[in-house]
């Protein structure tokens, strides 16, 4: 069983920034490409920033020079430093990991949210 935990969301005024963390734990071989993901209400779930073993990246335009993706394998754990949020940024954020259970066997795996809100 594979659990993954978020944590770091809260109200921030325009401007200021967050960071969020999320560590995954349970029966894992290893993990591949691991991620965060926002929806807004009223709005698709969209891809923020994704982050493989090796350290590539890549981010929504929309966050491109704003946040930044990163990741400990050791810890299992990966980040996302948000600066300059905007009132646009709010949303619940979730984070995603695509799990090894075995060396056969692959899984997606969520979190449950974090709630990230930004005031103007």
């Amino acid at each position: 069983q594979v659990q993954v935990v978020e944590s770091g969301g809260g109200l921030v005024q325009a401007g200021g920034s967050l960071k969020l963390s999320c560590v995954v734990s349970g029966s894992i071989f290893a993990i591949n490409v691991m991620g965060w993901y926002r929806q807004a209400p009223g709005k698709q779930r969209e891809l923020v920033a994704g982050i493989t073993v090796g350290g590539n990246t890549n981010y929504a335009d929309s966050v491109k020079g704003r946040i930044s993706i990163s990741r400990d394998n050791a810890k299992k754990t990966v980040y996302l430093q948000m600066n300059s949020l905007k009132p646009e940024d709010t949303a619940v954020y979730y984070c995603y990991a695509d799990v090894r259970v075995t060396m056969f066997r692959r899984g997606d795996y969520w979190g449950q949210g974090t709630q990230v809100t930004v005031s103007s």
